[in-house]
């Protein structure tokens, strides 16, 4: 959950770089949640308006995180485009979601896996 939160702290934040832990936490409880406002929904019979707001509302974070996600790995937050190229697309941005970070420094950032990068990047640990 810190890691999601986390996430939400840098609402708007493209730049440096996202651990593959942070992106993906992100997107779990991002699927929990939208997931949850569905069922709300459902039970209140409001249509859609929960989860409509909640999708709304993550748009900008999750586009953030995907692109420090994409600066880890040494891409451009551009290379997200990628994206919509049917099928090839989508399934290129997935292997680099899931490619581990380069190591050390690159254009974007430290490396948020080593040490000292925290006191660069905030460690999820001490998020309250």
């Amino acid at each position: 959950m810190e890691w999601y939160l986390k996430v939400l702290r840098q609402y708007a934040d493209f730049d440096g770089r996202a651990r593959r832990k942070e992106f993906w936490m992100f997107a779990l409880f991002n699927i929990i949640f939208a997931i949850l406002a569905l069922v709300l929904d459902g039970l209140l019979g409001t249509g859609a308006i929960f989860y409509l707001v909640y999708v709304v509302a993550m748009i900008i974070p999750g586009l953030a995180v995907a692109v420090r996600r994409l600066h880890d790995v040494g891409k451009s937050g551009w290379m997200y485009l990628i994206a919509l190229i049917p099928l090839v697309g989508t399934i290129w941005l997935l292997v680099l979601f899931v490619t581990d970070s380069e190591p050390g420094a690159n254009q974007y950032g430290p490396n948020p896996k080593e040490e000292g990068a925290d006191d660069y990047f905030g460690s999820a640990d001490t998020l309250d």
